[in-house]
């Protein structure tokens, strides 16, 4: 499963969810929130920029926006919301494509850094962020804390969803580091959907050492955008790191 097969035209066109889910606005209020006031008077960078979920309203918010994305049809949803003047779109990796100009603000929102399957490839995500900012600037990634805890010993299968219509199960390759995770969806016949995503999930320690290996200080850490306390129970984190001035 390559991530350009996985975000094809299918998935950019059903990704958006207008008002509920991770578009809902008390999801993607404090989101834009933290991030213009991160962000300054500068310009800022999203990597997996996507449809534009967060970097439609940041730039509405008055921050300059340029995105990198890998997925075209993705980048093709976003232009039904924002033309190429308003937010520019580099298509390409975010562990190696650059933009032009200089940034204040970096940032990797729900947990798309875990997208990139080897650790080498997300230790180049950091130094991608570093090589666009400014002295002072700051990386930010929204990343989920992995669940480990909760898969029983002997099993590789965790199910951490269950609602109507949904079930999602994530199996685990704990020597690799990897999980899957799989998405049913169904309605009132007998044959459902399945969707699938691989990820390489990180510790929070071992995401501040990717953060020291580019050069950069971990500023703060907290629980959710509104900042909320982390702790050893936080399911997810918002990590800022920040270069030095």
């Amino acid at each position: 499963m390559r991530q350009d097969e996985i975000w094809d035209a299918e998935t950019a066109q059903r990704y958006d969810t207008p008002g509920s889910g991770m578009f809902a606005p008390e999801v993607l209020g404090p989101t834009v929130d933290r991030l213009a006031a991160l962000a300054g008077d500068g310009h800022a960078l999203e990597f997996a920029v996507g449809t534009g979920r967060v970097a439609v309203p940041l730039a509405e918010r008055g921050v300059p926006v340029t995105g990198i994305e890998l997925s075209v049809p993705m980048v093709e949803k976003l232009r039904t919301k924002a033309d190429e003047a308003t937010i520019p779109v580099i298509v390409g990796d975010m562990a190696t494509a650059t933009a032009p100009g200089e940034y204040s603000l970096v940032y990797l929102v729900y947990n798309t850094i875990s997208n990139l399957l080897d650790q080498a490839e997300q230790v180049a995500c950091f130094r991608n962020a570093a090589r666009h900012l400014r002295p002072g600037g700051r990386f930010v990634i929204e990343l989920w804390v992995p669940e480990l805890r909760k898969l029983p010993p002997g099993q590789q299968a965790m199910v951490w969803c269950t609602e109507p219509g949904y079930i999602g199960l994530d199996t685990y390759d704990v020597l690799r580091q990897q999980v899957v995770s799989h998405h049913f969806r169904f309605g009132e016949s007998r044959e459902a959907r399945l969707g699938r995503s691989p990820h390489r999930y990180i510790w929070p320690a071992e995401l501040d050492l990717m953060g020291q290996l580019a050069g950069f200080e971990l500023e703060s850490r907290h629980a959710d955008w509104s900042g909320a306390e982390f702790t050893a129970e936080s399911r997810s984190h918002v990590s800022v790191y920040r270069l030095p001035g």
